[in-house]
This record gives C-alpha cells, sequence and structure tokens, in this order.
C-alpha cells in the first residue's frame, strides 16, 4: 500500500558534485535558442512587444564545479522579462540575478536578445506609408558593478555605382553625338524628346541592394532611458539618403530614381557618411560598422568596415 506522507526521495544533482579531478576555468557557459515574448522600450516609440530568440550565458569560474545551473537562466529571463520592458536596468537586474543564484560560481554574466523591430515608413512623395523590419541585437555583459550595453541594428538601402553612372553617361554622350552631331543648332524640345526614348537613354548604371550593419557601445550608466533604436535607424537612413521603400506609388520610384542618382556611393562612400555621422552623436561612446553593398555586377560583395578607433574600443575586423 503506497503511503500518502512518505517523504519524496532526494533527486541526485550530478553537475553539482565534484569531479576527481580539477578542470579549466570556462569563459562562458549557457542557453542560446531561447524564444520569449518580451517588450522593448524604444526612445521614439515607446515601450513595444518582440519575439525575441535569446543567449543567456555566466562564465565557469568555479574548477571543481561540472557545471553550472542552466534552469536558473531560463527562470530569471522568464521571470525578469515577464515582469518588465527590456531596458538597460532590467539587464542589469537579470545580469545580477544571473550571478547571484551562481554565486561561488561565476563573476561574468552575458544576455543577447535577437529580434525583428518594424517601423512604419512613410512614402517618399505619395501619401501612403508601410512596415518596414530591422534585424536588431541587445546585448549586456556585467562583470562586478561594470555593465556593457551594446545595440546592433542592419538596415537596408539601395546603392548605385558611380563608375557605373560614369560609364553609362559616356554612352549616353555618343548616342547624342550620333543623333544630332550634324544638325546644328538643336531644337531643345526635339532634344528632349529624344532623351526620353530608349534610343535616348542607351545605358543605366548598376545598383544593388545594400545592408549597413552597426554596432554602439551605450553608456551603461543610464539604465533609466530606453533604447535608441529606431534614433539609430534614422541617423543611418539618413546619412545614406537611399533606404529602401515599403509601399511604392510611380511618384515614389521616379523619387527614389533621383535620389540614387543624387546619391552615388561606392562602399567606401557609405561607410564614410556612417562614419561621420556616429562621430557626431554623443551618445554612442563606441561603434563598429561595416556595408555590404550586394553587387549586380559581380557575383561577390563589396564590403567596407570601419571603427570609432578609440583606445581599448571594436576591432576593425570583419
Amino acid at each position: 500500500m503506497k503511503r500518502e506522507d512518505a517523504a519524496p526521495p532526494e533527486m541526485p544533482d550530478v553537475a553539482s558534485m565534484a569531479d576527481s579531478h580539477k578542470g579549466p576555468k570556462l569563459d562562458w557557459v549557457g542557453m542560446s535558442e531561447i524564444h520569449l515574448p518580451a517588450r522593448v522600450s524604444d526612445s521614439v516609440h515607446g515601450e513595444r512587444p518582440i519575439s525575441a530568440s535569446i543567449q543567456a550565458y555566466v562564465n565557469l569560474e568555479d574548477t571543481k564545479a561540472r557545471g553550472i545551473h542552466m534552469s536558473r537562466l531560463y527562470l530569471m529571463l522568464e521571470e525578469t522579462f515577464g515582469d518588465h520592458s527590456v531596458s538597460a536596468a532590467s539587464i542589469r537586474q537579470l545580469l545580477a540575478n544571473f550571478l547571484q543564484t551562481h554565486q561561488g560560481l561565476s563573476s561574468q554574466a552575458f544576455v543577447e536578445l535577437r529580434f525583428e523591430y518594424s517601423v512604419r515608413r512613410p512614402a517618399l512623395k505619395s501619401q501612403y506609408a508601410g512596415w518596414k523590419s530591422y534585424p536588431v541585437r541587445l546585448a549586456g555583459t556585467l562583470h562586478g558593478d561594470d555593465m556593457r550595453i551594446e545595440l546592433s541594428v542592419e538596415v537596408p538601402y539601395s546603392s548605385t555605382c558611380p563608375c557605373s553612372a560614369a560609364l553609362a553617361r559616356q554612352l549616353i554622350q555618343n548616342a547624342f553625338r550620333d543623333k544630332f552631331g550634324d544638325v546644328g543648332t538643336i531644337n531643345a524640345e526635339e532634344a528632349a524628346e529624344w532623351l526620353g526614348t530608349e534610343q535616348g537613354i542607351v545605358a543605366t548604371p548598376h545598383s544593388q541592394r545594400s545592408i549597413a550593419q552597426v554596432r554602439v557601445l551605450l553608456d551603461g550608466a543610464e539604465e533609466d532611458r530606453a533604447f535608441p533604436i529606431t534614433a539609430l535607424i534614422d541617423l543611418i537612413e539618413g546619412a545614406l539618403k537611399t533606404p529602401v521603400q515599403t509601399a511604392v506609388k510611380r511618384e515614389d520610384e521616379q523619387e527614389f530614381a533621383r535620389l540614387n542618382g543624387q546619391n552615388l556611393m561606392f562602399c567606401e562612400d557609405a561607410a564614410r557618411r556612417l562614419q561621420v555621422a556616429l562621430d557626431k552623436d554623443p551618445q554612442y561612446q563606441d561603434f563598429w560598422l561595416r556595408v555590404n553593398h550586394l553587387e549586380s555586377l559581380h557575383a561577390h560583395n563589396a564590403v567596407a568596415i570601419v571603427t570609432k578607433n578609440v583606445a581599448g574600443g571594436y576591432l576593425p575586423i570583419p
């Protein structure tokens, strides 16, 4: 007969049992691909819901410990982001809880959230608007009282090759000479009409969808502020001037063509534009950026990378 008052048997905890010999320290141990709903606090749009893919880690300093308490990381994520929006303050609280629940085992904690952030963007000329989604990464590291907060975004834009544009203009000039070279005085309206034909514009420069990847270091001391997600996206699109569009009517497409023609860019030009814009913004202590021009002429991509170049800051690595 089963006894109702019998105490449950004690369950073994293999992870906490010491091995017969010491092992080396481990830089990070934890979990990845944790999918949780959360809310993020943005400096422009306020609190917004997101669906995040999360990595959570602590280091393992105790050489006698076989492992960490991984379930505690998950439970702290559920508790913290269930009750609070994702902010610098809630990230500090989360990482402090990681270390408190691993006292004697760990001295550093890390969390990363990746999610799509949607922003409604107006058309260039028409009255329409549409949603555009940007990949965002938020990462926090806590070591003692020192917290490091990183914000990363990816922004798509269009880039038109300056060299290709010059070569296309030369072909148009040659076609113009072939058409009107022996005419003498040219009727302006006739020339304008001809330029509006396929015979007039015999060549166009190649352009391609491009991606700006920007990572910035935020001031971890300002824990009560929201993240500048939209502000950083706006800065990038404002510097490049040719962001990809959502809702597009003919007047919007024509304006997009004009913007591309007025903002011819090698990848080096795009990187320098972003470098200048980020250097002027004091809220970003450091930055790393990479522009990727997904070539329509070549099978490979054209890439430029630059950092703020501060002592002890981001390294200019791919």
